[in-house]
């Protein structure tokens, strides 16, 4: 199941003016490390509960409020996990990685938005919706999101793989950011075009995912290679980039993402 397929959890991101109570989840980020506890043998995720300070309410799952500290120091029988060590962590419910993604995604933005990007002055939070105003200018600032897309680009019973240089080890599918002025269906031919020089047609959407870790709201579209299918690799981003049978595609060793769901259904044929 991708990561934010909860099982029948209630995620609830509504902004509201909640106070903390007994059981309310700490979701504490120090130099971007969560604070957690890695229960082995249950597999799962255990976060320290709030306790009686100023903290900002974040989101709630089913009946459980989740509060957001930022900087603070170790708890006694807790540890600091990057985003990439909890994706590394044999997990039993997607809800343990779900809620640190999507609590790392606000806690980026608190923390870049102390200060306003028009005046410089302080900013405050807002009292009906989640936005950091500057009282001096009345500028307004919501939570960033970044749209992105993910493409698998078919030829026959082929897809196109790719490897980035750095940064990830696994097979991939191309990959981008969407610029101004642009739909997500030219981001999809610019990016192939980009990365592997090749053209696409017949574009369709299959699904989208939030993707805390970046910020990102990716959207899923496969199409079909258009015409000459010879790669030209831009080796400055990838390490790898090749067409390969249903049959022998290698998935990712979790199945957290987008990409690695719209691999899958590709091998299965059910694309």
């Amino acid at each position: 199941m991708m990561i934010q397929e909860l099982n029948g959890h209630k995620f609830d991101n509504a902004y509201k003016r909640v106070k903390a109570d007994k059981n309310s989840i700490l979701m504490c980020f120090v130099d971007g490390k969560i604070l957690a506890r890695y229960d082995e043998e249950e597999k799962r995720l255990i976060y320290p509960l709030c306790g009686q300070e100023d903290l900002i309410y974040l989101f709630s799952v089913d009946q459980t409020k989740y509060f957001l500290k930022i900087g603070m120091e170790n708890k006694d029988g807790f540890d600091l996990y990057s985003m990439r060590d909890l994706m590394n962590l044999e997990l039993k419910e997607n809800l343990d990685i779900f809620v640190a993604y999507s609590a790392y995604h606000l806690y980026v933005w608190y923390s870049t938005s102390v200060y306003c990007g028009r005046c410089g002055k302080p900013m405050v939070h807002d009292e009906t919706e989640r936005a950091m105003v500057c009282a001096h200018c009345d500028n307004h600032v919501y939570p960033r999101i970044n749209p992105a897309v993910i493409i698998g680009v078919k030829n026959g019973d082929k897809l196109l793989l790719t490897k980035y240089k750095s940064g990830f080890a696994h097979n991939a599918l191309v990959a981008g950011f969407t610029e101004f002025g642009e739909t997500f269906e030219e981001t999809v031919q610019r990016e192939v075009k980009e990365e592997t020089g090749l053209k696409v047609k017949n574009i369709r959407y299959y699904k989208s995912q939030p993707w805390g870790i970046a910020q990102d709201i990716l959207a899923g579209y496969y199409c079909e290679v258009d015409g000459d299918d010879r790669i030209h690799m831009d080796d400055h981003e990838l390490k790898y980039a090749e067409w390969v049978k249903r049959e022998d595609i290698i998935l990712q060793p979790k199945r957290y993402s987008l990409t690695n769901e719209m691999m899958e259904r590709f091998k299965q044929g059910k694309e």
